[in-house]
């Protein structure tokens, strides 16, 4: 039976209750997130507790996630597991209290709850062979903060859900001026002439830990020229690549943006590159 982590103990899931007076089912008042795991390994640990902590402060909070306890807990969770690829999803809401109601007290304690879940593992750095993604674009209709991991996630699933009602995999969307914001799940980078293109970072979109860990990555690797700046809707449509990164796609290739094919329809030779140095410096952040 698969156990659960639920405020400091492990828990059958079956067992596991949560007050429905808890803020985060009455107003998605809470912070999450989602940390990747290859062969037992947490990528991206420090970033991914980090931004939580941040996330929690700046809702105020009053939870401070440590990297020793949650490794504990990480590493337990997993080990239900036998795949080798596996993520763990962190919830932290504000907690239950005795009535519902906008204003929320700091009497209230937060409600800590975490799972695994299988994930698919990281691509053969093949672009024949690697998974092409299709997506649509669309106009971003979310709130402002989107620099915030919240658990009020109703925009985002609506805008996923348009793309999976048009039989695609993502959707990319765009701000008032035109300009790419991140898509519904996924932070957007467009390769134009060799350059690598990423949306700068703002409360109009999260800063993504696999963004930030394929960045870094490609620093360290060297040879490649990478701007963050503002891409217009236009630069998507001319690009040569377009890639979407996340904590469970790694760098994912689009192959196709509404009803234009990319290239000759598979992940690029740039992605290629980018891929592999993902792979090798993503357990060193």
């Amino acid at each position: 039976m698969t156990k659960v982590f639920l405020n400091g103990k492990f828990v059958n899931k079956e067992d596991a209750l949560i007050s429905p007076m808890d803020r985060g089912f009455l107003f998605g008042d809470g912070i999450y997130e989602v940390i990747p795991c290859q062969n037992g390994r947490p990528i991206g640990l420090g970033l991914h507790l980090a931004r939580m902590n941040d996330g929690l402060k700046e809702i105020e909070i009053n939870y401070i996630a440590t990297a020793d306890e949650w490794l504990k807990n990480i590493e337990q969770l997993i080990s239900q597991f036998s795949s080798t690829s596996v993520a763990v999803y962190i919830h932290i809401s504000r907690g239950a209290d005795s009535k519902r109601s906008h204003a929320y007290s700091n009497n209230v304690t937060p409600t800590v709850f975490a799972y695994g879940f299988e994930i698919v593992p990281s691509q053969t750095v093949d672009r024949n062979q690697a998974k092409g993604f299709k997506v649509i674009t669309t106009q971003d209709l979310r709130w402002q903060r989107c620099h915030i991991k919240s658990t009020s996630l109703l925009g985002a699933v609506m805008h996923f859900q348009q793309a999976q009602d048009a039989q695609k995999d993502e959707v990319i969307l765009y701000n008032d001026a035109g300009h790419i914001t991140e898509a519904a799940t996924c932070n957007v980078f467009v390769i134009k002439d060799g350059i690598i293109m990423t949306p700068k970072l703002g409360n109009h979109l999260l800063s993504g830990i696999t963004r930030k860990i394929l960045l870094s990555s490609l620093a360290k690797v060297g040879g490649f020229s990478v701007l963050e700046q503002d891409i217009t809707l236009a630069q998507l449509e001319d690009a040569d690549e377009v890639w979407l990164t996340s904590s469970t796609k790694e760098v994912g290739a689009v192959v196709k943006i509404d009803e234009k094919t990319l290239g000759d329809g598979k992940a690029g030779p740039m992605w290629e590159r980018a891929q592999t140095a993902f792979n090798r410096y993503k357990f060193s952040l």
